[in-house]
């Protein structure tokens, strides 16, 4: 009898068990196939839409004749000074928190405020550039203002990112260097920050990409949605593709939603070569420190 009791125990729990199996792997799969369903669809509108004149032509009342060239040229620029700001200041910060930085309630503030910035919603930021770098720095609704808020955007997780990759160092690496009478710095700068340099810039890239994608802290900034001419400087008037493609969606002729489709194409192209960039930059690192 208890036999039989504990058998029928042991299926009722395999059977628990299979049905938690599949419905997490029901959780895993259906995100990734509309995902896969989004990207098809979109695919099926957008690339029939792309060519030359599409990639080199600007903005027009006309679907047939618009292009994406000033979101294109303004989403380059936007990544290039947005990495040029955030990268040293965030890979600067994770130093000092990771190496300097003594264990008590101020380390404990920075890295949990860090940690909440991270989580903020973007369209945050667009209201911060807008009242600091707008208008307290008066730099209007330049170029450098979006750059700026991008880079107040992605600069949390470039600091945990690279503080994570400061932390899988071996202490031991730390302690041979200062044995040999190196500096802490010395030791930061040809051991620490080579080793981990792999990782921080992966997270960096990716981060980058993050604000390749937004559109709403520039949309709350100013940026405009109908340019006909390419930024020529920093304090320049700018849209980015997102925008851009913001713009088309709100059209109601279904030639513009067209445009949109390619417009997002030409987007995930561009997100997809940072990514792959990223992970070839990070294996020729760690071939580079291995040989």
């Amino acid at each position: 009898m208890k036999r039989s009791i504990h058998r029928e125990a042991r299926k009722n729990s395999h059977l628990l068990e299979r049905g938690f199996r599949a419905l997490c792997l029901l959780a895993a799969t259906m995100p990734i196939a509309l995902l896969l369903y989004l990207l098809v669809d979109v695919a099926i509108d957008g690339l029939a839409r792309i060519d030359w004149d599409f990639l080199t032509s600007y903005p027009s009342r006309r679907a047939s004749k618009a292009g994406i060239l000033p979101g294109l040229v303004g989403s380059l620029y936007l990544v290039a000074m947005t990495a040029l700001f955030a990268f040293p200041i965030g890979v600067g910060a994770a130093v000092y928190l990771q190496e300097y930085a003594t264990k008590g309630r101020l380390s404990r503030i920075i890295e949990t405020n860090i940690a909440n910035l991270a989580g903020v919603p973007s369209v945050l930021y667009g209201l911060l550039g807008l009242e600091i770098f707008a208008r307290v720095f008066g730099m209007g609704r330049s170029l450098v203002a979006g750059a700026l808020t991008l880079a107040l955007l992605v600069m949390p997780v470039i600091v945990i990112s690279s503080r994570e990759a400061l932390r899988n160092v071996p202490h031991s690496m730390r302690e041979a260097g200062l044995a040999l009478g190196s500096t802490r710095w010395q030791v930061i700068r040809q051991i620490v920050l080579p080793s981990a340099m792999p990782t921080i810039l992966t997270g960096t890239i990716l981060a980058i990409s993050r604000a390749l994608g937004e559109a709403a802290p520039l949309i709350v900034l100013g940026a405009l949605t109908y340019v006909t001419f390419l930024p020529d400087g920093i304090d320049a008037p700018f849209t980015a593709l997102p925008i851009q493609i913001f713009n088309w969606v709100s059209r109601p002729q279904e030639a513009f939603a067209v445009n949109a489709a390619g417009g997002i194409v030409v987007l995930i192209v561009m997100l997809l070569g940072l990514n792959g960039f990223a992970i070839l930059l990070r294996d020729r690192m760690r071939r580079k420190l291995q040989g």
